[in-house]
């Protein structure tokens, strides 16, 4: 299988670092969907990342897609997101929480990095970047004390999603997160960072 996209969008990144804790073997090609358009079009005419070359030849898109795919691939032991309830639950709740953190940095980023400045619309900027301040919020209260990821003593696919949300924002954004509102964030993404999945995929 060949994941597709650049490492500097948190999807790809989080299906890159995902498939690696799950121990399916994935080679990288860093495609830009901007660079590199017409060598994207040519493995997907709808030039979206994450893309996903499978074995058969096929192609998968949207991470959440994509990993739903990986995921039964794994072994059961390795999979990142429980398959009983309530644990799938909570998972989940936490996961689209990180997912909306992620969209909210992206939305943000495009608004007042690639937006031309007489185009950009204020009340937007404020409602998207109170979402992304609040997503942070929950996921800072829900995380546990004393240093355990959201799946005890392995990473979850919360886990993954948050630590790769928070990196991304931090990247993009620099001085809009106010890093003293979420000490355990903060904690739980140094933790990330340094286990080998992430250092083996890394937002430079």
């Amino acid at each position: 299988m060949k994941l597709i996209g650049m490492l500097d969008s948190p999807y790809v990144r989080r299906v890159a670092i995902s498939a690696r804790l799950m121990g399916l073997p994935l080679e990288h090609e860093a495609v830009s969907v901007f660079r590199h358009i017409d060598r994207f079009r040519e493995i997907n005419p709808l030039i979206k990342a994450p893309t996903l070359i499978c074995d058969d030849g096929g192609i998968l898109m949207d991470s959440t897609l994509i990993l739903d795919h990986l995921e039964s691939l794994a072994a059961p032991e390795r999979r990142l997101t429980p398959t009983a309830a309530p644990a799938r639950q909570h998972t989940l709740y936490r996961l689209g929480v990180a997912l909306a953190a992620m969209e909210k940095a992206v939305q943000w980023y495009y608004e007042i990095v690639l937006r031309p400045e007489d185009k950009r619309w204020d009340d937007w900027i404020a409602r998207i970047s109170g979402q992304l301040r609040d997503a942070f919020g929950l996921l800072e209260s829900a995380l546990p004390e004393g240093g355990d990821w959201f799946g005890s003593h392995t990473p979850d696919s919360a886990d993954v999603a948050s630590a790769v949300a928070w990196r991304f924002a931090g990247f993009v954004l620099p001085g809009k997160i106010d890093e003293a509102h979420y000490p355990r964030l903060l904690a739980h993404s140094a933790r990330a960072e340094a286990h080998p999945a992430f250092i083996t995929f890394p937002l430079d």
